[in-house]
């Protein structure tokens, strides 16, 4: 997993740039910035909506929310865009030793462009405020994979499921999962 992630920062970091005239899906005709918004509900091990808390036996429901601000790039040519996050994570409780409010950034890249919708992934390094028991470190990375439909020029939608872990640099790296909806906006 160490390799993987060193291996796709460092291919994502050197971008390559395509003509002026590229259309990205993901910020729509002349439009040089975007915001958005992501709720996102835990996709942890025995529910779809709830994290099994092994040590407590309860569940403990997580609602994630991040704020997004992105401008557009490319990468290798494709339609990207390059994001500046804040995450929190409502619903955990940090007497129980968890805790998930980070800040990061992010690539997110279009693979595939048609009639108005995109696929595309994406991965990014996010700083946490602490430790717990599911991911030790503070430093995680989230990876992203999502389905976009553009409303007007403006407006986008997207469905996603997004990871964060720390790439298995510690011993304890059970991850976090969420499934979500976002809506940007972009200018």
């Amino acid at each position: 997993m160490k390799k993987l992630v060193a291996i796709f920062l460092s291919v994502i970091s050197v971008p390559a740039f395509a003509a002026a005239d590229d259309f990205n899906p993901m910020f729509g005709n002349d439009n040089e910035n975007a915001v958005a918004i992501y709720v996102a509900q835990g996709t942890g091990p025995g529910s779809l909506f709830k994290l099994v808390d092994p040590f407590l036996w309860e569940f403990e429901p997580m609602t994630n929310l991040m704020l997004q601000y992105s401008q557009p790039i490319n990468i290798f040519r494709l339609p990207s865009r390059m994001n500046l996050a804040f995450v929190q994570n409502f619903g955990y409780h940090h007497d129980h030793g968890l805790s998930f409010m980070a800040i990061g950034v992010s690539w997110d890249i279009a693979l595939v462009n048609w009639r108005g919708f995109y696929i595309g992934i994406g991965i990014g390094p996010y700083m946490r405020d602490s430790r717990d028991r599911y991911v030790e470190s503070r430093l995680v990375f989230g990876e992203r994979v999502f389905i976009g439909k553009n409303i007007g020029n403006d407006w986008h939608i997207e469905l996603f499921t997004q990871h964060f872990s720390n790439g298995d640099f510690t011993d304890i790296n059970r991850g976090f999962n969420f499934t979500g909806l976002a809506v940007s906006y972009s200018f």
